[in-house]
């Protein structure tokens, strides 16, 4: 569940393991290929050959599964990708693409239970069969609000793009769902549907998910059914339309209907069902708010089919019901009597049976249509009606279902869901019956569709390329659908490349065929194939039409020719046939007795709800689904199809038209459906249903040879290739601009917020150069920019993160805005409370005034009523605008409705006349020829006679010439067969050749795109490298500007310490002036004691010089107390200095402790990490010592096995050699001595020694055997010693690529710390250098601190004092004090006041800035923490290698323990090849000298023989004495025979071939006397 929903991204995508890495290692070092069969692909490596060694276009392989080496045709072989590729979640990103590589991704994600894969901009899903758990709503959820490429392939994902797309383009969207039947296309339109409802919402929740499952549920029991290829498959189409808002809410959902098969009801192939209502209830139809007579309208019908199909029909004789009580039931049922229903089914009138349609063959209507109506049997009228009933009852459900759907509010645009139902196939659900007619009209739709991605997929992005002058180097592209779909729909006046002028599809044959007399399915056949059929000698690779060879059959090849059905053509003209009973039903259900029935069919009659009976569900309230109803219309009422358009067969073109129209509106998302083999088909039937979600194993796998036909006929490849190598994202020049500018602020600010672009081409160019994007990453065209794969998905996610940065600025500063604005509004309630607390006051000040108790009493009654009166009257303005407002709407959809209903009436009727001017036509020639009658018929036999004899006088001419034309054709013949010999073969090299060049640039192609791929990785490093030289230039700038900024707090510093030292000396001359004051002082008292002194003054002027005199000396006490108490103030003031400056220098004690701690710890660390290097430099240059030698050791072993091989292989084929020579030598002679046997069982020997020869012989051959046999067995062993000697080396190699690797591993160790050694001490310098500047820092500002409070008490005291001595300068002013040195003091003040304001700020910017000290000191621990951090992962990874270097010792030991026992084993066996070799070479020696001697005793018994036949007077004399001889001589060979056996049964033991010898002497000697 995770790693299917798992978010992808680029950071976790491109962590690797270690086998990851070493597949890919040892996928690079051998070239991997798939080699390409009938039953699939298999894995196999390319192997190297030399030059002229294999023919041209072969190639040598050995596959992965057994290692047998094939040579192969170079086509059948493609290119394989490296590992990492197999589970790619976009085809499109393959290195190589090819059909083996997509297949192989494809099966292992599925088997890997990820059956979603994304290709390109489609989507690929193969069906589970079992329902996974990927489907909940926590899953939807996390799709919401995301972008395709930053989520896993999901159906959701598809969903989630298109309902994007619509909220940002507000545009159109549909999603077609394509694929074969079972292939869970309407499983996942249930999806899609389900998350937009959940995602999108709705207002007021009213379409909420349970709602649409009902909708399904009742859509699935009245149109879907069992078939042969799907338990459950929709036999109808349909698209679900989705109406979103201005708030991207669902606002409005209809669905229209369209191919439903309602013959289902009545007939269907053998094993399949009718539809699911029949056998299930109607569950859902509460939720979809079908009322009670509703729901019971529904039961009545579906009854009365049951009793129709109860009752039956005549079979011969006049037509009527064959059980007229089931019919009595059904007409009770449908509320009417049985003769109305009787009426209704078997005595319609014949002018309704077929309407009259355009054909070359002459026919009138009423001719056709009586025709037509005899033709109809009793059985056919009645499956008709019950036919009809269902169709009529299916149009309501889907009506009744847009009614629970619809709302008045207003959408904006609309997302479409297109479900039909998919290929259907008999042959692939292993049934042989042909395919019906409605399986044709599902495949034909299919078809279309299919013609439609091809259509936008190429067509159309090769015309956009075309018009912009971009040119794209692809491959020939094949045919689209064309064909096929022409062979079934194509029109009279739709002729282009076919061979006769009347050409036309199957659909308006079986309307002409229908019409005329003698119509059926042979001549129906005869003309389809004189039109699409192979001509004669052509070959059938070039249609798409095939005879079978069944009759009525025909083979049509669907999905560009892979995919071939079996079509059987039997009552298919019944189809093109309408039957007056089916247009009965509805009328029969309108006019019913049953209200429920009556009232419901006929509020849903007159055409607003279906179109020409084919399309259901055009009803709808919003604008754009009246929109959809009028486009459909139209393409019922416009040009050829408002003739035909109640032609049946026409029909089915028709709506597939109509839904094609309304797809091509919008932009269209195609899914791609995939059957993964043909056992889903029985399981999806209800065979494994007991598996549960499990699923069998089997089923899991996919059908090779089924996806591959799939893949081919979806033209997926295709589609996957021009992505890739296109331009598939475009976007006009304008847009570019208005979109992506906000990646370039430097652009904006430049030009100006309103400056107007005269030139878009250009601003775009400049807009690219700043974004410094990849020149093969984009095109410009002429009037838009095009884009490759993945491009423009960058600049998105570049743009939403400037955006959100942005947003984050733009925030900021709505947050300060609000604050300043809440301040204002704080500040402005505070005043208004002041204002109300005036008025409070005031207020209290004329409570009790009796007028204005009156006017607070009256005043508030005459505002009520003045505005009782003004609402009065805006109400009943709102009632009488609303009244037009309503009134309007009902007049625009009332001339809507009539519109539609008039353009349709006038289509109807313009049909209608021309159908009467035909018929007038016809009757006016008819009149006159019936008049002229007796006129013309002297000239008409007249006519008869001439026309009889220019026929026979033809036909005579046309015999010679046809005996003349024959005896020239055949040699005509002969060179056409030999030509198109020649042409086929010439076509079958050309299309070789075509695949091998489609392949080659399939190829260049690939490479081509892993370069730029290669080219646009580098472009990316480039753009970091730049960046981060970028990143270290700020930095060391931000270094340069501290190294200024402390320069310049220095020199503030130091002009500080200035300005402290001229306060001091202004101090001090303030206190000058203190004392000089005093002085003035004593000396005005002591004039005051003068004054005292005099008695002549009056009592009264002495009061007052005492009361002054008292007056100062109290001023001058208080003046002695307060600088006591600053003397007091100043002394606690230095106290407190001197203990902050102790606390100071202990905080720096314990500052510099811990960092020489920790340097000493940074040390140890340093100290142990070189020592463990060494120790595994010693560790590593030891088993590079033992590799060595393991590897001298192994060279020594291999040369001494190869010296030992070539010398035993030549030995063995040499001695192999002569022991065959000397076998067949031993043949012979045994021969010559069988002879002889035979001869002297001839001449009276015995049957027992003739049996010991032979068993002898036998021996012998035994003994040849065995040799053989030991050989062998050598040769096997040495094979075996060769493959250990491969193992070993093979594992030897690990061990070196381990070594190297580790070797690797610690020199980046030693470089990473050296790095972190570097970087350490330069924290450390930094830190330490940061340390004591702040504390020189925090120590000035504390001293400043201090000189500052110190300041301020003394102006605090100045200012006292100034106060006394203003007093006193007041006096003295009195006393006629002179001023000068009052103004002069009152400025030093000011001069004070300033400086210590400019102090105040001083303080401020050097708080800002042990502030920033702090932060800059608090980040350089946090590095000394990642710094240790970083050691300790070093230390563990240091004992990870060690731990690796512990297990590659006790490998190497393993290893050097098989080598010594591969050593010893190699020395027993030469002992025994020596052994055996000594023994070989004795009995060569000996058979030699056994030949000999055996050729002495033959050439002696010849010439004994000569001599017996010579000398016939000896043999008769000395008989005696030669039988005697003989039979010694025969014992002897028997005793030499079998001793010899007993020798080579024990070939090494000695003296075996001396008593050979011994033997062999001793017999020659007693046979042979000299």
């Amino acid at each position: 569940m995770l790693n299917v929903l798992t978010l992808s991204g680029p950071a976790l995508s491109q962590v690797k393991t270690e086998e990851q890495i070493a597949a890919e290692k040892a996928w690079y070092g051998t070239e991997k290929v798939w080699l390409v069969h009938k039953d699939g692909f298999s894995l196999a490596t390319l192997l190297k050959t030399e030059p002229g060694s294999l023919p041209e276009g072969t190639v040598k392989i050995r596959l992965e599964s057994d290692g047998s080496l094939l040579d192969v045709d170079e086509d059948d072989v493609e290119k394989a990708n490296p590992p990492s590729f197999d589970r790619v979640e976009d085809l499109s990103s393959l290195q190589y693409l090819n059909e083996s590589s997509v297949m192989h991704s494809l099966r292992q994600r599925y088997g890997g239970n990820l059956i979603h894969t994304q290709a390109g901009p489609n989507m690929v899903v193969i069906n589970p069969i079992s329902a996974p758990s990927m489907y909940s709503e926590k899953v939807m959820h996390m799709f919401k609000g995301c972008r395709r490429e930053d989520t896993a392939p999901h159906i959701y994902g598809v969903a989630q793009s298109a309902y994007r797309n619509l909220l940002t383009t507000r545009q159109d969207q549909s999603i077609v769902l394509l694929g074969k039947s079972g292939s869970g296309k309407t499983t996942n339109c249930q999806h899609l549907v389900q998350y937009l409802v959940t995602i999108a919402g709705s207002t007021g929740k009213t379409f909420s998910a349970e709602k649409w499952q009902a909708v399904y549920t009742i859509l699935e029991a009245f149109g879907n059914s069992s078939t042969s290829m799907n338990g459950n498959a929709s036999r109808f189409s349909h698209i679900v339309c989705l109406d979103v808002d201005q708030a991207g809410q669902v606002a409005s959902a209809s669905i229209q209907t369209m191919l439903l098969e309602k013959l289902r009801v009545t007939r269907r192939p053998e094993g399949e069902s009718t539809f699911n209502v029949f056998y299930y209830m109607m569950a859902g139809a509460d939720s979809v708010q079908f009322y009670g007579e509703e729901q019971r309208a529904f039961w009545l019908v579906l009854g009365a089919i049951y009793h129709l199909g109860a009752a039956g029909a005549t079979k011969a004789g006049r037509k009527q019901f064959a059980r007229h009580e089931w019919a009595q039931k059904a007409a009770y049922l449908l509320g009417c009597t049985l003769e109305e229903l009787s009426s209704s089914i078997f005595k319609h009138q014949a002018k309704g049976t077929l309407p009259r349609a355009s054909s070359i063959r002459q026919g009138t209507d009423d001719a056709a249509g009586d025709f037509s109506g005899s033709k109809a049997t009793a059985m056919e009228c009645l499956e008709a009606m019950a036919s009809g009933l269902y169709s009529e009852l299916f149009t309501l459900l889907v009506s009744l279902i847009n009614r629970a759907l619809k709302s008045s509010q207003h959408s904006l645009c609309s997302l479409l869901i297109v479900d039909t139902p998919g290929f259907q196939n008999p042959r692939l659900a292993k049934r042989e019956r042909g395919a019906t007619f409605e399986e044709l009209c599902h495949n034909y739709t299919q078809e279309r569709l299919q013609t439609l991605f091809y259509q936008r997929t190429f067509v159309q992005e090769l015309e956009r390329y075309k018009e912009e002058n971009i040119e794209l180097a692809l491959d020939d592209m094949e045919p689209s659908t064309s064909l096929s779909v022409a062979a079934v729909d194509q029109a009279p006046s739709q002729v282009r490349t076919l061979r006769t002028d009347e050409a036309r599809g199957l659909l308006w044959l079986m309307e002409e065929e229908a019409l005329q007399p003698g119509g059926s399915e042979d001549t129906l056949l005869g003309r389809l194939f004189i039109y699409y059929g192979p001509a004669e000698g052509e070959s059938k690779g070039h249609t798409l039409l095939l005879k079978s060879g069944k009759p009525h059959h025909f083979l049509l090849g669907h999905s560009h020719g892979t995919d071939w059905v079996e079509y059987d053509a039997r009552g298919w003209l019944s189809h093109a046939k309408q039957n007056p009973a089916s247009t009965n039903a509805g009328s029969l259900l309108q006019d019913s007795q049953k209200k429920n029935i009556s009232g419901l069919f006929m509020s849903r009659g007159g055409g607003a709800t279906s179109l020409s009976g084919s399309i259901a569900g055009l009803e709808g309230v919003s604008q754009l689904a009246l929109r959809r109803a009028t486009s459909m219309r139209k393409t019922f009422t416009t040009g050829v199809a408002a003739v035909k358009k109640k032609s049946l067969c026409i029909q089915i073109k028709l709506q597939v038209d109509a839904l094609l129209d309304t797809v091509r509106r919008s932009r269209v998302h195609f899914i791609h459906c995939l059957l993964p083999n043909a056992d889903a088909l029985r399981a999806g039937r209800g065979e494994l249903e007991a598996q549960g979600d499990s699923g069998d194993s089997g089923l899991m796998q996919l059908d090779v040879v089924l996806l591959r036909s799939q893949l081919r006929g979806s033209k997926l490849l295709d589609a996957l290739r021009i992505y890739r190598q296109g331009y598939p994202d475009h976007m006009v020049f304008s847009e570019f601009c208005r979109r992506f500018d906000v990646l370039a602020p430097h652009l904006n600010k430049k030009l100006g917020r309103n400056y107007i672009v005269k030139d878009e081409k250009k601003a775009v160019e400049e807009l690219l150069e700043s974004l410094d994007l990849e020149k093969n990453g984009y095109h410009m065209g002429l009037s838009r920019l095009f884009f490759r794969a993945g491009t423009l998905a960058k600049l998105e996610e570049q743009r939403d993160e400037q955006t959100r940065h942005n947003i984050t600025l733009f925030q900021a500063a709505c947050s300060g805005y609000l604050a300043r604005q809440a301040f204002k509004k704080r500040e402005t309630h505070d005043l208004a409370i002041r204002c109300i607390q005036k008025n409070i006051k005031k207020n209290k000040g004329v409570k009790g005034w009796p007028w204005w108790k009156l006017f607070t009493t009256v005043r508030p009654l005459i505002e009520v009523q003045l505005t009782e009166e003004q609402i009065r009257g805006k109400c009943e303005e709102i009632q009488h605008l609303k009244g037009k407002l309503e009134k309007t709407e009902k007049e625009r959809n009332e001339v809507r409705l009539n519109s539609d209903q008039l353009e349709s009436r006038i289509s109807e009727l313009s049909a209608e006349l021309a159908d009467e001017r035909n018929a007038g036509e016809s009757t006016d020639t008819c009149t006159h020829s019936l008049l002229s009658r007796g006129e013309w018929r002297l000239k008409y036999e007249r006519g008869i006679r001439e026309t009889e004899f220019t026929k026979k006088r033809l036909q005579q001419e046309f015999d010679d010439m046809l005996e003349t034309e024959q005896q020239s054709k055949r040699p005509l013949e002969r060179k056409l067969t030999d030509l198109q010999a020649d042409n086929d073969e010439v076509q079958r090299s050309v299309q070789q050749l075509k695949k091998k060049c489609s392949r080659l640039t399939a190829e260049l192609q690939d490479t081509k795109l892993h370069l730029e791929g290669q080219q646009s990785r580098n472009h990316d490093l480039e753009k970091k490298q730049r960046k981060f030289d970028f990143e270290q230039s700020q930095a060391q700038d931000e270094v340069l500007r501290e190294r200024t900024q402390r320069e310049k707090l220095g020199r503030e510093r130091d002009m500080m310490t200035g300005e402290l030292f001229s306060l001091c000396q202004q101090l001090q001359d303030k206190d000058m002036e203190l004392c000089a004051i005093q002085l003035k002082v004593e000396h005005l008292e002591a004039e005051l004691k003068d004054l005292s002194s005099q008695e002549s003054k009056d009592e009264s002027s002495l009061s007052k010089t005492k009361k002054t005199f008292r007056d100062l000396e109290a001023k001058v006490k208080d003046q002695e107390e307060e600088l006591d108490e600053q003397a007091g103030t100043i002394q606690m003031l230095e106290q407190a200095k001197l203990r902050l400056e102790m606390g100071m220098v202990s905080l720096r004690q314990t500052h510099s402790k811990d960092i020489d701690g920790k340097d000493e710890e940074v040390e140890e660390i340093r100290q142990s990490c070189s020592k463990k290097l060494k120790q595994m430099e010693v560790q590593l240059e030891e088993e590079y010592d033992d590799k060595q030698k393991v590897l001298r050791e192994r060279r020594e072993l291999e040369a001494k096995l190869l010296s030992a091989q070539d010398q035993v292989g030549c030995r063995d084929v040499e001695t192999e050699k002569r022991l065959r020579k000397d076998l067949k030598r031993t043949k012979v002679l045994l021969a010559d001595a069988q002879i002889m046997l035979d001869h002297l069982k001839n001449n009276a020997l015995s049957k027992r020694e003739t049996a010991q020869l032979k068993n002898q012989l036998e021996e012998s051959e035994f003994t040849c055997a065995v040799a053989v046999k030991s050989r062998k067995g050598m040769e096997m062993e040495i094979e075996d010693l060769h493959i250990q000697m491969e193992e070993v080396v093979k594992v030897k190699m690990s061990l070196e690529e381990q070594v190297s690797r580790l070797q690797r591993e610690k020199n980046d160790l030693q470089s990473r710390m050296e790095e972190d050694q570097e970087d350490m001490n330069e924290l450390m310098k930094k830190h330490k250098a940061a340390v004591s500047q702040s504390a020189r820092d925090l120590a000035q500002i504390s001293d400043i601190q201090v000189q500052l409070e110190e300041a301020m008490k003394e102006k605090q005291e100045i200012q006292d004092k100034l106060q006394s001595l203003q007093s006193q300068l007041e006096f003295q002013e009195q006393s006629m004090v002179e001023k000068s040195l009052v103004s002069r003091q009152e400025a030093k003040i000011r001069e004070l006041e300033t400086k210590l304001e400019y102090e105040r700020t001083q303080l401020k910017r050097l708080e800002s800035l042990t502030g920033r000290l702090k932060e800059n000191l608090e980040k350089m621990t946090e590095e000394r923490d990642h710094r240790g951090n970083g050691e300790n992962r070093e230390k563990e990874q240091n004992k990870r290698v060690q731990r690796q270097m512990r297990d590659i010792k006790e490998e190497m030991a393993e290893l050097s323990k098989k080598e010594a026992e591969a050593s010893r084993k190699k020395h027993e066996l030469d002992m025994d090849i020596e052994s055996l070799e000594a023994a070989n070479q004795s009995l060569q020696l000996d058979l030699k000298l056994a030949f000999k001697r055996i050729g002495d005793l033959q050439a002696a018994i010849e010439d004994e023989m000569v001599d017996s036949d010579g000398e016939d007077d000896l043999i008769n004399n000395g008989d005696d004495l030669d039988t005697d001889s003989e039979v010694d001589s025969v014992d002897d060979v028997k005793s030499w025979l079998s001793k010899n056996k007993g020798s080579t049964k024990t070939l090494s033991a000695e003296g075996s071939l001396k008593s050979s010898r011994s033997v062999l002497s001793c017999w020659f000697a007693s046979s042979f006397p000299s």
